[in-house]
């Protein structure tokens, strides 16, 4: 059942899309060696769901631990770009997933910057 309730974080695009990475993620790891279960399955999944996650929570704090919680965000991305060139390396991932991903963690690192710009703080960090 959908609520006609919203979250401030629910309308921003940036959330939105990092709810799209997740989806990717999980689709793409589903193909995985089974005993990447508990290594890359579950580092590369839990990294992805902890952006929106930081997003998400951040807009229920003051302004200076909202900024708190982007950068952690962003640090989730960085985290799934290494964890991306791991699987690429394994060859647990195909050329055309991994520059889909890229792209994808590349645009949520630059909105996560602009978002942080836009609250007033710099926007460092970003590819």
């Amino acid at each position: 059942m959908h609520s006609e309730i919203t979250f401030q974080f629910e309308e921003l695009i940036v959330y939105q899309k990092a709810l799209d990475v997740i989806d990717y993620v999980y689709d793409q790891t589903k193909s995985f060696p089974k005993e990447e279960l508990y290594g890359l399955i579950s580092q590369f999944r839990r990294a992805a769901v902890s952006i929106s996650l930081n997003l998400a929570e951040g807009t229920s704090r003051s302004k200076t631990d909202y900024r708190r919680f982007l950068d952690i965000a962003q640090g989730s991305v960085f985290e799934c770009v290494a964890l991306l060139e791991i699987c690429k390396r394994r060859k647990f991932i195909y050329e055309e997933q991994h520059s889909h991903l890229r792209l994808s963690f590349s645009e949520l690192s630059k909105m996560i910057s602009g978002l942080k710009r836009s609250l007033g703080f710099p926007g460092r960090g970003q590819c």
